[in-house]
């Protein structure tokens, strides 16, 4: 798929078939997430791929918008390691440009995905860090529920021109 296929079809895909995603395709998703730019390529992120059912039915219990994942064949978490202390404050940017490449790239590999937030969200935090056995330093930013789309949705034009300045405002 052309990048600017990708880019123009990826839509938020919340059901999904149930099919195993082979191993080597995760993988791929996630060297497509660690190919994100990050500030002073500090590369500030760390992920948690979650496959056991029974994690991701506790989940939705806190996460008011997660109940795709009872479809999902798995999710990865995105977290922010702020143990790296060069450019701790930008961790947050480093991340969701990680978590815009693992969609873009599950997409493109015929996957269907949809960005959970976490952070900032005190208590999704909370929960998320207790669940996940997450260590100090480690904070949970995005869950990206994955699987083989159940549903297929046609692209969305998002263009709008009056959210366009030239110079100044």
């Amino acid at each position: 798929m052309e990048a600017i296929n990708a880019i123009m079809t990826r839509r938020s895909i919340r059901h999904y078939t149930g099919q195993p995603v082979p191993a080597e395709l995760v993988e791929q998703i996630l060297r497509g997430a660690m190919a994100a730019p990050s500030a002073r390529n500090e590369q500030s992120w760390q992920f948690v791929v979650i496959d056991d059912r029974e994690i991701l039915d506790v989940i939705p219990q806190y996460h008011g918008y997660a109940d795709m994942l009872a479809e999902a064949s798995l999710a990865i978490v995105v977290c922010g390691d702020v143990r790296r202390k060069a450019h701790e404050d930008y961790w947050v940017q480093n991340c969701a440009a990680a978590t815009q490449n693992l969609l873009l790239t599950a997409h493109a590999l015929g996957l269907g995905g949809v960005w959970l937030g976490i952070y900032p969200q005190a208590e999704r935090v909370a929960r998320t860090r207790e669940l996940l056995d997450l260590p100090k330093g480690i904070i949970p930013m995005a869950i990206v529920a994955l699987g083989y789309p159940a549903e297929d949705k046609g692209p969305s034009n998002r263009f709008d021109p009056g959210k366009v300045h030239r110079n100044k405002w």
